[in-house]
C-alpha cells in the first residue's frame, strides 16, 4: 500500500510502498478514506517528541472496514469507522474508573513474537500510536475504531478522531461545563475551535477565544466565541480578567506551550479550573507560584478529552448530522497524500485550521 514514510526527524516525508498484514484475532483492516493533519503529528515529524523510525505518522482518520480477524465483535466489513489512538481494554483499573484514555494494556498490541502489522522491505516497522493513518490502509485493534452513521461525510468524520474529540471532551468531560458557566479557550486551531463549538452546544455563558492570528479569531467567532483577544498583547491576561469580571470558570489550553499554559492558569477565577490538552514538549516545565493554589484554583491535564471514544464519537457524529456541531468551517483544505509535506508547512505557519487528506 502507498504511505507517507517518516525516516528522519525534520525531513520531509516520502511516499513509499509499505506492507500491511492480514488481521489477526480482534484486529480490523480499514481502507482509509480521510485523515487530518494534526499538530500532534508535527511534534513527531519535527523531532520534538522522539519516536522509533521509520514509521508512518497519522492518527486522525476515518475509513471503511474491509476485513476483520477472529473474535471481532464491535464492527464488520462495510462499516464506516472513526479510529482512535488510545484504545482501551475496558477491564483494567483505569478503565473501570472511567479513565479510558489512560489505559496502557499491552494486549491491545500484537505480541512481540507475532509478525508485525506493518513492514518495509521485509523489515518490521513500529506502528505510530496504534494507527499509522497516513496510508491507504490501516490495521488496528477492534478497540481502536468505532462504527458511525454512514450518512456522515468521511472528511468530517476523520476530524472527530483527534481534534474534535479532544476539544469537545475538554468541555464535556474534563471541565464538565454547565449552562451559563464561562470558559476561555487558549489557541483557536482545530482543537480550540472544537472546544469553542462544544462550549456553545453546552450552553456556556461567555466563550473567550485567545489567539494571536486574526483569521483564527474570526473563525472562533463563527464557531461560537462571544469575545476574542489577541494573544500577542502583553496585557491579554488583564484584558480577559477585566472583560469577565474576575476571570472565567474554566480555561482550556490547546497549544502545548508553557506560556499559554500559564495564560490559561492566570485567566481562571478563584476556585476555577485550567485544563491542558496541548502537548507540552518533553523537558519543559510550567511554573506556578505556590500561594496561587490557596485561591482554590486547580489545573489538570487531559489526554484526548478524557472521554470514552466508543460512547463519545457516535454522539459527536449525531451532533454534526443534527446541525449542532460545525465541522465544515474547521477544514481549510482537502489535499492528496502526495501533498502532505506542503500541508504540514502550512500548519507550521499557523494560519490554516485543518488540512485533510482525502483518498479515492
Amino acid at each position: 500500500m502507498k504511505a507517507a514514510l517518516l525516516t528522519e526527524p525534520g525531513k520531509p516525508m516520502e511516499i513509499a510502498e509499505v506492507d500491511i498484514d492480514d488481521p489477526g484475532p480482534r484486529e480490523v483492516r480499514i481502507k482509509t478514506a480521510a485523515v487530518g493533519l494534526c499538530r500532534s503529528d508535527l511534534h513527531f515529524l519535527d523531532g520534538v517528541y522522539p519516536y522509533p523510525l521509520p514509521t508512518v505518522l497519522g492518527h486522525e482518520a476515518a475509513g471503511v472496514v474491509t476485513a476483520v480477524g477472529s473474535e471481532v465483535r464491535h464492527v464488520a466489513p462495510g462499516d464506516h469507522v472513526v479510529t482512535f489512538l488510545a484504545p482501551a481494554c475496558g477491564t483494567c483499573g483505569l478503565c473501570q474508573n472511567g479513565q479510558h484514555t489512560l489505559c496502557q494494556d499491552s494486549s491491545l498490541q500484537r505480541p512481540e513474537h507475532a509478525s508485525p502489522r506493518l513492514s518495509l522491505n521485509g523489515e518490521p516497522m513500529v506502528q505510530f500510536l496504534n494507527l499509522s493513518g497516513f496510508a491507504e490502509e490501516m490495521l488496528v485493534h477492534e478497540n481502536a475504531c468505532v462504527a458511525i452513521d454512514k450518512e456522515m461525510p468521511m472528511d468530517r468524520a476523520a476530524l472527530i478522531g483527534c481534534s474534535v474529540i479532544t476539544g469537545s471532551g475538554s468541555i464535556f468531560n474534563a471541565c464538565g461545563l454547565r449552562p451559563g458557566e464561562t470558559v476561555a479557550v487558549i489557541g483557536a486551531g482545530g482543537i480550540g475551535l472544537s472546544a469553542i463549538n462544544s462550549a456553545k452546544i453546552a450552553g456556556a455563558g461567555d466563550i473567550i477565544a485567545v489567539d494571536p492570528v486574526e483569521s483564527k479569531r474570526e473563525l472562533a467567532t463563527k464557531m461560537g466565541a462571544t469575545k476574542t483577544f489577541d494573544a500577542s498583547q502583553e496585557d491579554v491576561v488583564e484584558q480577559v480578567i477585566e472583560a469577565t469580571g474576575g476571570g472565567v470558570d474554566y480555561a482550556v489550553e490547546c497549544v502545548g506551550r508553557t506560556d499559554t499554559t500559564q495564560t490559561a492558569w492566570k485567566v481562571v477565577r478563584r476556585g476555577g479550573k485550567a485544563v491542558v490538552v496541548g502537548m507540552i514538549p518533553p523537558g519543559e516545565m510550567v511554573e506556578i507560584h505556590g500561594p496561587e493554589f490557596l485561591q482554590g484554583k486547580s489545573i489538570m491535564g487531559s489526554l484526548m478529552g478524557s472521554g470514552h471514544f466508543m460512547r463519545d464519537m457516535p454522539r459527536l457524529v449525531a451532533f454534526y448530522l443534527d446541525g449542532r456541531l460545525d465541522l465544515d468551517t474547521v477544514i481549510a483544505e482537502r489535499i492528496t497524500l502526495e501533498q502532505i509535506n506542503d500541508g504540514f508547512d502550512k500548519l507550521r505557519g499557523g494560519d490554516a485550521a485543518r488540512s485533510v487528506i482525502v483518498f479515492d
